[in-house]
């Protein structure tokens, strides 16, 4: 229990006798009081010149240090606790906070509520796969990325994905990540291209994708997507390792083409998964009602991708490999 303050006569009293040269110790035993309380006056005095009560910073907290700092743990170590089971957890230790001021609490140790990326589970192959590609290509200049043509398919449903789950975390980290089995559930499946200088074909994908229907959506939008974009014959053209992507018939088919693959389940590797994400969005705030209209707002969207926004994708690809080299091949912010 907090001890009575001292009155203002005290303190004055104290302030006098160090003026006139007391010590801390001589001025305890003299006034009877601890060390530390004196201490404590003149450190204030010294700052404020005053031994007046100043104001207070708003009312003392109702809930208690440890308590406090039992909110801040348990949402570090539970990312995806709520806070509603974090009210339980502290009315079971006998402190009733509300929602708003554990929200409070996190928010000033730098936890904030966040919707939790969904990323494909990676196993440990996977990782080492995309630390190894993400470490051969540091070294590879900005100019040999911007003759790159990346490419990927992609799955997108026509009332959009709902399902959120939120995460405590700090800010700009990619933490407590959502695994999740690529192309997850969907209305229709596109495959499309872009490059720094700017979006490439899009096609939609009628059916299951194999190697043939692959090989044909190569051999009518590939080249020309590289002649709209300005790409000239010395292109790189990159793809996952898909099954499907290394067919022999279709390699053979490009075998004069210079083709090159990125690990499976490697979104944080191929830039086109954040223009995915952002055509998305672009399209369900368009609200399609049908299957016809998605796709049509998917390559309509898709043709007002800014060339600033690939360019900048492909600008900092070399800080997206620095990134998975760090995460040891495993999911970053990217």
């Amino acid at each position: 229990m907090k001890n009575k303050e001292h009155t203002r006569q005290v303190r004055d009293t104290v302030v006098k006798k160090f003026k006139t040269g007391f010590g801390y110790k001589k001025i305890s035993q003299a006034l009877n009081i601890p060390r530390s309380t004196v201490q404590a006056i003149i450190l204030k005095w010294k700052e404020y010149q005053t031994t007046a009560n100043l104001p207070r910073p708003g009312r003392p907290s109702k809930i208690s240090a440890h308590t406090r700092r039992r909110l801040i743990r348990d949402a570090a170590k539970r990312p995806m606790i709520t806070l509603d089971e974090l009210q339980r957890s502290t009315a079971e230790v006998g402190d009733s906070v509300h929602r708003t001021t554990i929200s409070r609490i996190l928010h000033k140790s730098g936890l904030y509520g966040r919707v939790a990326r969904r990323k494909p589970f990676l196993k440990v192959i996977h990782k080492k796969c995309c630390l190894k590609f993400a470490t051969s290509h540091l070294g590879d200049t900005p100019n040999m990325w911007k003759k790159v043509l990346w490419s990927d398919e992609t799955k997108i449903e026509l009332f959009g994905n709902n399902a959120k789950r939120y995460v405590w975390r700090k800010s700009n980290t990619a933490e407590h990540t959502i695994p999740t089995v690529k192309h997850g559930g969907g209305s229709i499946m596109v495959w499309a291209c872009f490059s720094s200088a700017g979006t490439g074909k899009m096609v939609k994908i009628d059916g299951k994708m194999d190697g043939a229907k692959y090989r044909t959506i190569l051999e009518e939008n590939l080249m020309e997507s590289a002649k709209d974009l300005r790409l000239g014959r010395r292109f790189v053209f990159q793809q996952d390792n898909d099954p499907k992507h290394k067919a022999k018939s279709t390699m053979e088919g490009f075998k004069n083409k210079h083709i090159q693959e990125w690990p499976s389940q490697s979104p944080d590797l191929n830039p086109i998964e954040n223009l995915w994400k952002e055509l998305k969005t672009a399209v369900h705030k368009c609200s399609p009602s049908i299957l016809t209209e998605l796709e049509l707002f998917c390559k309509e969207e898709w043709e007002k991708m800014s060339v600033s926004r690939c360019a900048k994708l492909i600008e900092t690809y070399p800080k997206r490999l620095t990134a998975v080299i760090a995460a040891k091949g495993g999911a970053t912010k990217y």
